[in-house]
């Protein structure tokens, strides 16, 4: 038996490559490669970095589905479908909307994989495939294969996971609905082999709240300390009231901490189900705790809120520039399915597109909805206006020479690095048609 492992890209413009820095390891699919026994061949087709082979050899297809690549994945699917050749998806976007995948492929795997991939994997060869499958969340300690990615050129940082989930209930937020706000640790000893055998200088730990759970997160971090590793993550603004955890993080080899803080705006906070990001008379003293702790911030903000114009957007800007930050992302607010914000929309009339992931019409960077105080037009300039501001020379020497006295002089050259690519990348995301262009050179 073979199964043909395929990661679907978001799409590009006529002619160009595809972007740099959305070229990270597919974690997904090393997991997946663990959990396929020895004697069936695999191989991968990373739809970012290479044509597919839509005539190759294979006896299964397995696609991880995002909502940004649903509407790439169900052309992939149907090529390989016309063949004769059964397709399985997984992934956030399958699991939120098993329906509409299920429209486009011979079988759905809800959930996560772990626990259900052997027995389709058996069904398969017996051709008693399921029209879907039910993983369960918490189950899932399995050393990822990354000898899949073998000779494939993504970018040098190497991805670890440490724990699925988070606590929080974000109404905008996909994750927390796919874990029903609740965050489940990975084996420890697990994730120390992960670290040992990469390969690379620098490493992101996979979380998407990474101090979730303190007590786990002190104890890896102590566990972690002897491997000398630099390593990123995801957390909370409010790990910053705990110095002894801050401490902890630092001496464990953490230099870059992205932290969402969404909203400067009290009442968009609220609206986002947010209220633990408030933080309004001390935020300013909490970014500096979190700089005197020699940690960098990749801070992230987004914007569409009721609450949100002109000025929310200007501030966030002038916030980013005046704490001289790693690096910033000034996004629109995106309605990804089923989540509340999603329901809310539609329920007010307020969406261009009922499902923008499968629209024609729609590209990246551009908004899927009528904000309240100003146009979507509008509200996309100014969140790619904000980009390129930040990423300006003069800005990102200020920044540069801030972070050089809070992290590892070992990370300078990592920050112009990321930091000049962003920038040039800012107008290259613009406008990118989800979907198109991909089965054409170049990559």
């Amino acid at each position: 038996m073979k199964i043909t492992f395929i990661l679907p890209a978001i799409g590009k413009k006529p002619g160009q490559k595809y972007i740099g820095t959305w070229k990270m390891e597919p974690l997904t699919i090393a997991q997946l490669k663990a959990l396929t026994p020895p004697e069936i061949e695999t191989e991968l087709f990373d739809d970012r970095l290479e044509l597919i082979d839509y005539g190759t050899q294979t006896d299964l297809v397995c696609i991880s589905v995002e909502t940004y690549t649903a509407k790439r994945s169900y052309k992939i699917a149907e090529k390989f479908r016309a063949r004769g050749i059964p397709v399985v998806m997984g992934g956030y976007h399958a699991t939120l909307c098993p329906e509409e995948s299920e429209l486009y492929c011979d079988s759905v795997i809800v959930g996560n994989a772990e626990t259900v991939w052997a027995q389709m994997l058996s069904d398969v060869q017996t051709g008693a495939m399921k029209r879907r499958y039910i993983g369960n969340t918490a189950e899932y300690d399995v050393q990822p294969d990354k000898s899949i990615f073998a000779g494939k050129p993504y970018l040098p940082v190497s991805l670890v996971e440490t724990g699925r989930g988070c606590i929080h209930n974000c109404d905008f937020c996909s994750i927390t609905r796919f874990y029903c706000s609740r965050y489940y640790c990975r084996s420890h000893e697990l994730i120390l082999d992960d670290l040992r055998k990469s390969r690379h200088r620098y490493t992101f730990l996979v979380d998407d709240n990474l101090v979730a759970d303190r007590k786990n997160a002190m104890r890896l971090f102590e566990e972690m300390k002897p491997l000398g590793k630099k390593w990123a993550g995801q957390g909370t603004l409010s790990m910053a009231k705990d110095e002894k955890l801050l401490k902890a993080m630092k001496d464990s080899g953490c230099e870059v901490i992205l932290i969402g803080f969404e909203s400067l705006n009290k009442e968009n906070l609220q609206q986002m189900n947010k209220s633990f990001n408030y933080a309004l008379g001390e935020r300013d003293e909490l970014v500096r705790r979190v700089h005197d702790a020699g940690l960098g911030i990749y801070a992230t903000f987004v914007f569409g809120y009721d609450s949100d114009d002109e000025r929310t957007v200007a501030d966030a800007l002038a916030f980013a520039k005046k704490h001289n930050f790693y690096t910033a992302a000034f996004n629109h607010l995106l309605p990804f399915p089923n989540t509340p914000l999603y329901a809310r929309l539609k329920a007010e009339e307020r969406l261009i597109y009922d499902k923008w992931w499968l629209a024609d019409g729609y590209r990246y960077g551009e908004l899927a909805f009528h904000p309240k105080r100003i146009s979507a037009e509008k509200l996309s300039a100014l969140c790619r206006d904000a980009r390129k501001e930040f990423s300006s020379p003069k800005t990102v020497l200020s920044r540069g020479f801030a972070s050089l006295g809070r992290t590892s002089p070992l990370l300078w050259g990592l920050f112009w690095a990321m930091n000049l690519r962003l920038g040039e990348e800012v107008d290259q995301k613009m406008h990118v048609p989800i979907g198109e262009n991909l089965d054409e050179l170049p990559k």
